[in-house]
């Protein structure tokens, strides 16, 4: 199926093929027979020296206890902009780490007014990542696959 759009693509535009992706957006591929595995090793790597969390020590869950999650929690500030900076970097790290989407979502809602809390939570997913860099997306290869593409008159 892949190759016979890319021929049809190749007879309709200028193309050149320069066979398979490996890294695309910030987000690395890895193609084999039985499927494709999506990641962002390098990215979580990164992410753990610009927070200074690189020796960190791991959790196994993104998440604790929600309860405190509330606006009115009476709890210091955090840096705003510190804050912002984490959540914002951990949300393009949920492209490939849908484990992590929901503690993520749940920070976004304090983006305005972060407290300590709050960003104690954020430091929380970053150690989780700390031992999960592996983690990814595989896409099975399936015989029966359909390519399929819906677009908006507008």
């Amino acid at each position: 199926m892949v190759k016979k759009f890319k021929e049809d693509m190749m007879k309709t535009f200028e193309m050149t093929d320069l066979g398979l992706m490996h890294y695309f957006l910030g987000i690395e591929i890895t193609q084999e027979e039985e499927g494709t595995f999506i990641s962002q090793k390098k990215y979580t790597e990164t992410l753990l020296k610009i927070f200074k969390m690189e020796g960190c020590k791991t959790v196994s869950t993104p998440l604790e206890n929600t309860k405190a999650f509330k606006k009115e929690y009476d709890s210091p500030k955090a840096n705003e902009s510190q804050f912002q900076s984490m959540i914002g970097s951990l949300l393009y790290l949920t492209a490939t780490r849908p484990d992590i989407v929901y503690a993520v979502s749940l920070l976004l809602r304090f983006m305005q007014n972060p407290s300590q809390v709050h960003h104690g939570a954020a430091k929380r997913i970053v150690r989780y990542l700390q031992g999960t860099k592996n983690y990814g997306i595989w896409y099975r290869v399936t015989h029966d696959s359909k390519l399929i593409g819906y677009t908006d008159s507008d």
